[in-house]
């Protein structure tokens, strides 16, 4: 398993637009992908558990993921967040 914190700095968060990104990309994966907001874990897959935690602008995430490709998932993951959102 890996865990990955990241810190979303686009103006909107994971809007209903980046969500629906960010679930078109982890669902191309085998492993299991988790968000995990405060206290609150939701699927990474699921694009209605990603917009009930309403991450907003400078909030920070925990990403999870495991499985056999966790590895490559977390490093989309992090283009994504960092470079395309």
């Amino acid at each position: 398993m890996i865990r990955k914190e990241f810190v979303l700095e686009n103006d909107l968060g994971l809007h209903s637009r980046a969500a629906a990104i960010f679930v078109q990309l982890t669902n191309r994966y085998l492993s299991q992908i988790d968000i995990i907001k405060g206290t609150t874990k939701i699927d990474g897959k699921s694009i209605m558990g990603i917009l009930c935690l309403g991450i907003a602008k400078n909030e920070s995430i925990i990403v999870e993921a495991d499985g056999v490709d966790e590895e490559e998932v977390i490093q989309k993951i992090e283009n994504l967040i960092m470079n395309e959102l």
